[in-house]
């Protein structure tokens, strides 16, 4: 690793990319920064595991600490797997995805490009209708994969920047295609949309 990155740059280096958030941080940039300027422990990245977090340490020259599991538990890569027959296309996930791996349009189905997935499960929760699932990935993630999905994450940023002049942080993931379900003024109005978008969902689910 070259000796002309900074400290941020190679802690950034060893964090492994799924952008997750689990740290508490918008991303793993901003956790490499924090731990770099002496804000944030090593230990907050389950994702990277004991593993990720000796190779902090080693560093840093520092003791390794035991993961911290009130970020979560260390676990094999999973992958998204959206039920397209209940997909309703509400665009709640497009907008969640930090790395841009699901594709669709409002009110049309959304798939996940699982080679882009990074298993950070940030999508599970904003579905209204609870038809996205982690499965176990075929294969395990690799150094390719984080440095890919860092690409597709900074890509991102940059280009909701250059659409919204907003933080694309955790309260603020947005794409051109917003949702109206998401972006209505009006709470009742956007009450109904989910409703009205649930009842064809309940609707579907009768027939099949």
């Amino acid at each position: 690793m070259p000796t002309s990155l900074s400290l941020a740059d190679r802690i950034d280096a060893i964090l492994p990319q799924t952008q997750c958030t689990k740290c508490g941080y918008d991303g793993c940039r901003p956790y490499a920064q924090a731990i770099a300027q002496g804000q944030a422990p090593i230990n907050r990245c389950p994702p990277g595991g004991q593993e990720g977090i000796e190779a902090l340490a080693a560093l840093l020259s520092t003791a390794p600490l035991p993961l911290d599991t009130s970020c979560g538990e260390h676990m094999a890569l999973q992958l998204a797997v959206i039920d397209e027959s209940h997909c309703i296309g509400c665009t709640l996930c497009i907008q969640a995805c930090p790395v841009d791996a699901i594709i669709g349009a409002n009110k049309q189905m959304h798939t996940v490009l699982p080679e882009l997935c990074t298993g950070c499960d940030l999508c599970v929760e904003p579905c209204p209708v609870d038809c996205i699932t982690m499965v176990p990935a075929p294969y395990a993630w690799t150094q390719e994969r984080a440095d890919a999905a860092r690409t597709h994450h900074l890509q991102r940023q940059k280009r909701l920047s250059g659409l919204h002049h907003e933080p694309s942080g955790l309260a603020a993931r947005t794409l051109s295609n917003k949702a109206p379900v998401a972006t209505s003024s009006d709470p009742e109005a956007r009450k109904k949309a989910i409703a009205d978008a649930l009842a064809r969902a309940r609707a579907r689910r009768q027939t099949t």
